[in-house]
């Protein structure tokens, strides 16, 4: 099979492990998206797209991957593509809740002082996003998502 035809989504939209990713990752969002819109009792998309938050949709979509290969006959969790799907999913999941976490926190801190400096000069009100990381608790209710729908698909 090609690259091509994974990417086109024919037939069954390729294989079992593309199918787990994409639909780990799509419910972290839509649990992520369902859980904001009955916090703030609106509607808000931007939900469904945005990163950070409870579930990590980031680690539900590697967990769902690594997990989809491991559950595959064909690999298995012996093989050494299992291997390579684990390792990644591992670095995102650590990058996840330290680095990309890290960023949020230096954003809200440069936000929180650009809102003081506003009071006293002009400078631009463009604001950094701050909602970039996940908790470790965040990230293991990704994960945790994404191995229930590797297990399932």
């Amino acid at each position: 099979m090609n690259g091509l035809s994974v990417l086109a989504f024919g037939g069954d939209w390729g294989n079992g492990a593309i199918k787990a990713a994409l639909l780990a990752w799509l419910a972290a969002q839509l649990i992520k998206f369902a859980t904001a819109v009955v916090k703030h009792r609106t509607w808000d998309f931007t939900y469904f797209v945005s990163t950070g938050g409870m579930p990590s949709a980031h680690s539900a979509s590697v967990s769902g991957l690594a997990t989809s290969i491991g559950m595959n006959p064909d690999a298995g969790f012996q093989s050494p593509v299992f291997a390579v799907a684990l390792w990644f999913a591992m670095i995102v999941m650590f990058d996840a809740q330290s680095v990309r976490k890290a960023a949020g926190e230096q954003a809200r801190i440069l936000n929180q002082i650009v809102d003081e400096v506003m009071h006293h000069h002009h400078l631009s009100q463009t604001k950094l996003a701050e909602f970039l990381g996940h908790t470790r608790l965040e990230v293991l209710a990704g994960m945790c998502v994404g191995i229930a729908v590797g297990l399932l698909v």
